[in-house]
């Protein structure tokens, strides 16, 4: 017979529990979240001169993009990135190897990952909750350039996408963590899987303005799906079986970065123990 404490209703109120202490916690730095939030319009503010004066001196379509769309999309981009871009999560999973502050959470009933993964949505809905507004009124003054989708099933696939991507973005951010189990700071190699992040995942330009035989490596990067695919979802650049078959690539590099996340765990773990962690 088994134990109620591990039946399926007790372990969804241990993790519900789990996320409103990561709430209450996390509500104390609600002011951050708007300066945060002020600081990254600065960039978006920036990229719509660099295209205007672009677009100002080539007149036509740009890879298909227009002046309103590459406005857009840079619109859409910001939201993601807002919506679901973990934020200091790697530092602090490293912080807690390093410092050894782990052990105490071997010591309960529940899985550091899930643990992980409850402070990561807190965190993410109170940014979300506290930031709606200043995004609502960006989205007011781009409005312009803004369209809702055609379809209505762009929505729920965008909603997919979109928890699929931060699945992808948390599960890099976890795995990147777990090399503290080895290296005493970690910062060189957070600074260098960035750089290729925000390069390949399309916060600096559209993706599909690159040359067309990098085209296959962009397809196949976990990266891509990490804002680009979504916002294309979002704009209906991509339809059809090219949407369905980059939902399947995106689902795939999820199940590679929970797999990665797993082993990684497992061996750091292991590597804990045998020096008397």
């Amino acid at each position: 017979m088994s134990s109620p404490f591990h039946s399926p209703s007790a372990l969804a109120q241990k993790y519900w529990k789990i996320f409103e202490i990561g709430l209450q916690t996390t509500f104390v730095y609600r002011w951050n979240f708007l300066l945060r939030m002020g600081f990254g319009v600065i960039p978006l503010l920036g990229m719509v001169f660099i295209w205007e004066a672009i677009f100002s001196e080539k007149e036509g379509m740009i890879s298909g993009y227009n002046y309103s769309e590459m406005i857009f999309y840079f619109v859409v981009t910001l939201l993601i990135d807002n919506f679901i871009t973990p934020t200091d999560d790697e530092w602090q999973i490293a912080g807690e190897i390093r410092d050894g502050k782990i052990s105490s959470y071997l010591l309960k009933p529940l899985s550091y990952f899930g643990y992980r993964c409850c402070a990561y949505l807190s965190y993410r809905l109170l940014y979300i909750a506290v930031t709606i507004i200043p995004l609502l009124l960006l989205g007011w003054f781009f409005r312009g350039s803004l369209r809702l989708p055609e379809h209505a099933a762009t929505w729920p696939l965008f909603a997919l996408s979109t928890a699929m991507a931060g699945g992808i973005q948390f599960c890099i951010a976890y795995s990147t963590a777990m090399l503290a189990f080895w290296v005493l700071e970690i910062s060189s190699v957070v600074f260098v899987i960035y750089s290729f992040e925000y390069f390949f995942s399309g916060h600096v330009f559209p993706l599909d303005v690159m040359p067309d035989w990098i085209h296959p490596l962009i397809r196949w990067s976990p990266f891509t799906y990490e804002l680009f695919f979504p916002a294309e979802v979002a704009m209906e650049r991509i339809q059809g079986v090219a949407l369905y078959e980059g939902l399947a690539i995106q689902a795939g590099w999820l199940v590679v970065g929970l797999l990665c996340a797993r082993f990684l765990w497992v061996r750091g773990l292991k590597s804990y123990q045998s020096v008397g962690g």
